[in-house]
């Protein structure tokens, strides 16, 4: 009979995966409001930090973020750049097929109201309303990013060494196209020692 109920939460959880995975390729339905004070609890090879997101900060930006954690976006993602004394950078899903949905789902631009401190947490641009998915954590207070409407909308509140112990061996190698197209495939051949995010959660 045990067995029985194994194979029940087995599929149970299979199906729960590929729903998920599902719901995460049409990021126009993920769009639910965010609290104006949340932390989001990221597991990690490295271990566990937790960032407390401040909606004041950057509305746009705490909004797309509290969506992509909570519904699994950053789950199995790995540290894909990690420049020391600069900054550390994830958000590139390791599904292609999850990812490429995420490409040109841009959210516009906040006003910067903090600066790049250490420890703050901002997304990532291409130029003028092109924040996606992608985000950094600044390992010091990297100010200059201000003026180039680099708009910070949390601080990791603790685990700040675990962040600066995530790995830094590949430095800006892991080419970002090649990650979009061939995901974790890609960097699990190219850079196994990639630290990389177990689970991100919403905490209650």
């Amino acid at each position: 009979m045990r067995s029985i109920y194994v194979a029940a939460a087995v599929v149970a959880c299979a199906v729960g995966l590929a729903a998920q995975a599902d719901k995460l390729k049409n990021p126009a339905s993920l769009t639910e409001a965010a609290p104006a004070e949340y932390k989001a609890a990221f597991d990690t090879s490295a271990g566990k930090f937790v960032i407390q997101v401040h909606k004041a900060w950057a509305p746009k930006g705490a909004d797309r973020f509290y969506n992509l954690v909570k519904n699994g976006f950053f789950d199995d993602t790995r540290f894909f750049r990690v420049v020391p004394n600069f900054m550390v950078q994830f958000g590139l899903n390791g599904d292609p097929a999850i990812q490429r949905n995420w490409a040109n789902a841009n959210i516009t631009d906040d006003p910067v109201k903090q600066s790049n401190k250490k420890g703050y947490v901002t997304f990532a641009t291409r130029g003028k309303d092109t924040r996606t998915t992608q985000v950094f954590i600044n390992f010091k207070d990297n100010g200059f990013l201000d003026s180039q409407g680099f708009a910070p909308f949390g601080e990791v509140t603790s685990g700040m060494d675990v962040v600066e112990k995530i790995t830094d061996q590949y430095g800006e190698k892991p080419n970002q196209g090649s990650i979009q197209t061939e995901g974790n495939t890609y960097l699990k051949a190219q850079f196994p020692k990639l630290d990389y995010v177990k689970k991100a959660t919403i905490e209650k």
